[in-house]
């Protein structure tokens, strides 16, 4: 297995720690949550250029990198609803848009075709992990003291300048979303569209 492909498998493994730390209640365990989901997202960024650098593209990095995104930020949203810091119906798009593309790739693999990631997803993979971010920023800035305060606990209307980024990158991910899966499957619509 090689790197690039490494780093897409250890964004699984991140993710279950990730979970673990967010449910958890020890001390400073968002804080924990959030350097998780940080490095989770840092794999994610890397793998796909490395193995763009390297030629290192595999049919399994093609499958899996999308997969592991989609895995790490609807397992960060569906927890937040726990947590009652994402709107459920906001993550309902969110991930019927992810199961619906994953849907398509699977029957376009079924007819031997990889369906390569676009622009407008990566996109929202980006609005969704600042997003997640900025919320874990926001769950867990007090733990860090007087540094955390002096950085993130300034704002305006009595909330951290964090929660109006956090409210922000929420409604671009659920906008980007839509587009996005939209455009994927319109673009791709001659693999469903052979079967009916």
């Amino acid at each position: 297995m090689n790197l690039p492909n490494k780093l897409t498998v250890s964004r699984f493994v991140l993710t279950g720690f990730f979970l673990g730390a967010i449910f958890a209640r020890f001390p400073y365990n968002e804080t924990v949550a959030l350097v998780l989901f940080t490095a989770a997202a840092i794999t994610d960024a890397l793998d796909g250029r490395i193995a763009r650098q390297r030629k290192l593209i595999t049919n399994f990095g093609i499958l899996m990198d999308p997969l592991a995104d989609k895995i790490l930020a609807c397992s960060a949203l569906i927890a937040f609803v726990e947590l009652g810091q994402f709107e459920a119906w906001m993550v309902v798009v969110i991930v019927s848009r992810e199961l619906a593309i994953t849907g398509l790739r699977l029957l376009a693999v079924s007819r031997n075709v990889i369906l390569a990631a676009e622009g407008f997803g990566k996109h929202k993979t980006i609005s969704q992990m600042t997003a997640i971010i900025a919320i874990l920023l926001l769950l867990s800035y007090e733990q860090w003291g007087s540094v955390g305060i002096a950085i993130f606990g300034w704002g305006f209307a009595g909330h951290s300048w964090l929660w109006w980024v956090a409210g922000v990158s929420k409604w671009a991910s659920v906008i980007l979303t839509i587009l996005s899966g939209w455009i994927y499957l319109w673009r791709n619509r001659e693999v469903y569209l052979s079967d009916t």
